[in-house]
C-alpha cells in the first residue's frame, strides 16, 4: 500500500532517516550512514534538497519517469515537488544529502538569485551526471556545510552557510553548462525536433482552434520539463523558445500580410491571435511598422 507524507520540516525528513536534527533549518548528512527511506512512499517537499548520488541507488519517481541513478548523480528537488520511492529488497542507501529550507537564505543573496537556479525544476531523467572531479568538488562543499554545522551558531554562521549553498549552486551552473554541451547531438535534435513541431503547428488548424502555443505545449511533446527545454534551447541557440516562437510568428506573418484577400484580423485571426490589437501590437514592436503600414510598404 502506499503512503503520502507531507514534509514540511526538515526533523521529518531527518526521523524518517534516522538522521540527528543540529540545525531546524539545514541538515547535511552522510546517505550510507543512514537507512533506507520507507518503501513505497510519496513525499511532498516543503524545503530543497539536493542528493549526490552514488552506485545502486534504488528507485525514485518524479511523476511519470524514474530518476536515471548512475554513479555520480546530482539530483534537486524543490519545495511543492512529490516524490515516490520505491526501494529494492535490503537496499541501503549512499552517497549525500543536502536539506535547506526557504526560511534559512531569508534576506541573504542567495534567496534574491534562487529563480536563476532553474535546474530545481527539471524532471527526473534530466538529473545533473558529474565527473570523478566533479564530485570531488561537490563533496567538499558538502563537507564545508557539515563542518559548520557541528560547530556553535553565531552571527556569522546564516552567511557562511548560505554563501557555501551558493558556491554549491553555482558550481552546478557550470557543470550544467558542461553537460548541455557535452550532449551536444542530444541537444541538436531536440532543436531540429522543436522546429518541426513549431512548423507543424502553424500549419495546421491548431492557431484557430487552440491559439498561440504555450513553451509548456512544446517541452509536454519534448518529454522535457519546461525550464530544462528553455535552458538547453537558450544554450543552443542564445534565444529563448519564447523568442523563437515569436520570431517565427513575425515571419509567418510578413508572408501573409501580402496576402490583400485577407484583412489583417483573419491574417491574426489564423496565427492563433484572439485579438487583433494584441497582433498589431506585436507586429509593431519587433518591425517598427503597424501590419497595415507594412503591407503599404511593400
Amino acid at each position: 500500500m502506499e503512503h503520502f507524507i507531507k514534509l514540511e520540516k526538515i526533523a521529518q525528513y531527518n526521523k524518517l532517516k534516522d538522521v540527528e536534527t543540529q540545525h531546524p533549518l539545514i541538515s547535511v548528512f552522510d546517505n550510507g550512514k543512514t537507512k533506507a527511506l520507507p518503501n513505497h512512499t510519496r513525499m511532498h517537499f516543503g524545503f530543497y534538497g539536493i542528493f549526490l548520488k552514488a552506485g545502486n541507488c534504488g528507485e525514485l519517481k518524479y511523476g511519470r519517469n524514474n530518476y536515471d541513478y548512475d554513479d555520480g548523480t546530482l539530483v534537486f528537488v524543490g519545495p511543492g515537488q512529490v516524490l515516490e520511492v520505491n526501494n529494492p529488497e535490503n537496499y541501503q542507501p549512499t552517497g549525500y544529502a543536502l536539506l535547506f529550507h526557504p526560511d534559512l537564505i531569508k534576506g541573504t543573496s542567495l534567496a534574491k538569485n534562487m529563480s536563476q537556479y532553474s535546474f530545481f525544476s527539471y524532471d527526473s531523467h534530466e538529473a545533473l551526471h558529474l565527473s570523478l572531479k566533479e564530485q570531488q568538488i561537490i563533496k567538499d562543499l558538502f563537507h564545508k556545510l557539515e563542518y559548520e554545522l557541528s560547530q556553535s551558531i553565531d552571527k556569522h554562521s546564516k552567511s557562511i552557510i548560505s554563501n557555501n549553498i551558493e558556491l554549491l549552486l553555482n558550481y552546478c551552473v557550470r557543470f550544467y553548462d558542461r553537460q548541455f554541451i557535452t550532449r551536444e547531438n542530444i541537444n541538436t535534435d531536440v532543436l531540429s525536433k522543436f522546429e518541426n513541431l513549431l512548423n507543424d503547428y502553424f500549419s495546421s488548424q491548431n492557431p484557430q482552434d487552440s491559439g498561440l502555443p504555450s513553451v509548456g505545449y512544446f517541452a509536454e511533446r519534448l518529454h522535457l520539463s519546461p525550464n530544462y527545454f528553455g535552458d538547453l534551447i537558450k544554450k543552443e541557440t542564445g534565444k529563448s523558445p519564447q523568442e523563437l516562437i515569436q520570431l517565427k510568428l513575425i515571419n509567418l506573418a510578413k508572408e501573409r500580410i501580402f496576402d490583400t484577400d485577407k484583412s489583417i484580423s483573419q491574417i491574426a485571426f489564423e496565427l492563433g491571435f484572439k485579438y487583433p490589437q494584441h497582433f498589431n501590437r506585436m507586429f509593431k514592436k519587433n518591425t517598427g511598422y503597424t501590419p497595415v503600414e507594412y503591407r503599404s510598404l511593400n
